[in-house]
């Protein structure tokens, strides 16, 4: 019988590891990170847990080294999803980092996944509440096109947009909202794309978590972010974990070519 495999990109952190630890109920589980020293104490974690679990090193801006994680996913037998939870927030990096990473990462990650793709096969990608967040019109849909055609373009675009702010703080938490806009918005145009294989794609958008990355944005005015929430407090990484795992199950099997949007209640808040 040939083994199922879940790729996860973040996979050493707080998302990415709370998830491998559901897929691997299931299936084989190869995370994907930049640091050896973060994968080797996640696959230990795992491996305790009676996972069978692979590593690799990936940045998801660079098509040589997704390329790379494909091709070792796919030598380790069918790939049956793919969970893309590397990010980086406004507080992690610079303005064009942050696209890169957020936008051309997912482009990268989609890409190497339709070639793969096959009946069943469910790539997640992981946005935020803050794409929900902006206005209609602030959304850079026209600079989103050149994903299909000049990735580049794409990044300059939108960098120069987000620029558009004076001061650093805003610069960067208006590349991070866009970034995730754009999660959004290219799931939902390659969604038919996935479908003539069978497959699907759609994204997740988290609200606040307690993760590394969650505390970090805490700094930064997420945890104000609660004050309107139905929830007043940081959801648990299980809790995103279990909402990722069902979207790339069979249970699923229909949910394709939208958003799930999983923030304790902070957007109803604000919409009043």
């Amino acid at each position: 019988m040939i083994e199922t495999v879940a790729v996860i990109t973040g996979g050493a952190g707080g998302m990415g590891l709370a998830v491998a630890k559901i897929l691997g109920r299931e299936h084989r589980v190869l995370i994907a990170d930049l640091q050896q020293s973060r994968l080797d104490a996640a696959q230990a974690e795992l491996k305790d847990l009676g996972v069978n679990c692979d590593t690799a090193i990936c940045d998801v801006t660079d098509t040589a080294s997704v390329s790379a994680l494909f091709a070792q996913a796919t030598g380790l037998g069918r790939v049956a999803c793919v969970i893309h939870t590397a990010g980086v927030s406004p507080q992690m990096a610079p303005p064009e980092v942050i696209i890169r990473v957020n936008g051309l990462g997912t482009i990268n990650i989609a890409n190497a996944a339709l070639e793969i793709a096959s009946e069943g096969m469910a790539l997640i990608n992981v946005a935020s509440n803050s794409a929900h967040m902006l206005p209609g019109i602030m959304v850079p849909t026209r600079a989103f096109r050149h994903a299909f055609t000049d990735p580049e373009r794409f990044v300059e675009k939108v960098l120069k947009r987000s620029n558009l702010m004076r001061k650093d703080f805003y610069k960067k938490g208006l590349a991070y909202a866009f970034s995730k806009s754009f999660v959004l918005w290219y799931s939902r145009q390659i969604a038919a794309d996935f479908g003539k294989l069978g497959a699907r794609v759609l994204s997740v958008s988290p609200g606040s978590f307690d993760t590394e990355m969650g505390r970090l944005e805490e700094k930064s005015g997420s945890a104000d972010m609660l004050k309107d929430a139905a929830l007043k407090r940081f959801g648990r990484p299980e809790e995103i974990a279990e909402v990722l795992a069902f979207c790339a199950s069979d249970k699923a099997s229909y949910l394709t070519g939208t958003d799930i949007l999983c923030d304790g209640g902070v957007i109803a808040g604000k919409r009043g």
